[in-house]
């Protein structure tokens, strides 16, 4: 079952640290982005392997925008 990992944030992809095909864990950071010179992680909810990264680093999104997805 997949599941859509959003942000929590409306604000700037600043680094995407995992990339598809990769497993993560419960916790793990997917993205961080940077809103007002905060960086925030964008965490998984689930442990998984990451089939889609649906944004790119520099790209401006709002809050509970998909950023990536979990299978």
């Amino acid at each position: 079952m997949a599941v859509e990992v959003k942000s929590p944030i409306t604000g700037n992809v600043w680094k995407i640290v995992k990339a598809v095909g990769e497993t993560v864990n419960e916790y793990d950071t997917i993205a961080i982005l940077e809103s007002m010179k905060m960086e925030i992680p964008v965490e998984a909810p689930i442990s998984g392997k990451i089939t889609e990264i649906k944004v790119v680093e520099g790209a401006s999104i709002i809050e509970e925008e998909v950023v990536a997805v979990i299978e």
